[in-house]
């Protein structure tokens, strides 16, 4: 098995966990806040990682340059406006179907990364991909009459457009995270990979506190008054972002962020069991069609 498979597994269950208690936070500190504390909590873990790979793993710290710097912070802007829209979504449907619109990433990534890198997908792969945005699309329309009409709302209203907004800038983020660490051109994957997101993290916490001094000054504060339960989002968050970095600098960002979309059916467990949320049948039947996008993806990488 390819190393960045389980790897991205392990990513797409710390995002779900993430996601889930980011949601949890957005009653007490609304969207920014809530948003913040994915990025300002996590840069200590992502510091204390850096300097595991360094001073226990041995690993010779790169030597960064442009590229590698633009490239970051390009994609920490773009990973903080995507996070931002997808809390902000999780007010307006039920926690399944807004990860489910944030889900049409792939395709979005498959397009940036020809677009930025010149990096192409196998047909079958591309068949996976467009099998698990279906899938997105039942999810989407779960609980509702399947017509034309119908299919336009899900795809044209507030909700979706918010949602394929988030998916652009975490594709656009994701792409940008790929050529950065590979800017670095060494030492090793783990080291490029954990270097970068100790970066970006930095990079995003001092954007976001920056913007909150000016313009939201309270959510700022209300962020540090629950650190308690902060602390567990940043941690869980890095561990995510740590194996998105590592499997993002082995493999192409579609394949990475195809497979991400396991990250829906660990959504479906913590909906049904955490919110005590009614799973649809279409949720179910676009579940199922994800997982055979993700079996068409494996079988064409």
């Amino acid at each position: 098995m390819d190393l960045w498979i389980p790897i991205t597994v392990f990513a797409a269950f710390c995002q779900n966990a993430r996601s889930a208690l980011q949601r949890h936070f957005t009653a007490r500190l609304g969207t920014t806040g809530a948003t913040f504390v994915r990025f300002g909590y996590g840069v200590p873990f992502a510091l204390l990682y850096l300097a595991g790979l360094h001073f226990v793993g041995g690993m010779p710290l790169p030597e960064p340059n442009a590229s590698f710097a633009i490239f970051g912070m390009i994609g920490g802007i773009a990973q903080i406006l995507a996070t931002f829209l997808l809390v902000y979504l999780f007010s307006l449907r039920n926690f399944v179907a807004g990860t489910a619109y944030s889900k049409t990433e792939p395709v979005q990534a498959a397009i940036f990364g020809l677009v930025l890198l010149g990096e192409t997908i196998t047909p079958l792969a591309g068949v996976a991909i467009a099998v698990g945005v279906v899938g997105v699309i039942f999810v989407s329309l779960a609980g509702k009459p399947v017509s034309a009409g119908a299919l336009l709302t899900a795809l044209t209203g507030r909700p979706a457009q918010i949602g394929l907004a988030s998916a652009a800038m975490f594709g656009i983020s994701a792409v940008c995270y790929r050529a950065a660490s590979l800017a670095l051109g060494g030492p090793g994957f783990l080291m490029q990979a954990g270097f970068t997101l100790a970066f970006v993290t930095a990079f995003q916490t001092l954007a976001m506190v920056a913007w909150m001094s000016l313009r939201e000054p309270d959510q700022l504060r209300a962020s540090m008054t629950h650190w308690r339960g902060a602390v567990w989002v940043g941690l869980v968050g890095v561990a995510g972002s740590a194996g998105w970095f590592t499997a993002m600098t082995l493999e192409k960002v579609a394949y990475v962020r195809a497979l991400g979309q396991v990250e829906l059916i660990f959504t479906f467990i913590v909906s049904w069991w955490f919110f005590r949320e009614k799973l649809m049948p279409g949720e179910i039947v676009g579940t199922v069609l994800i997982a055979g996008g993700i079996v068409l993806l494996l079988l064409g990488t």
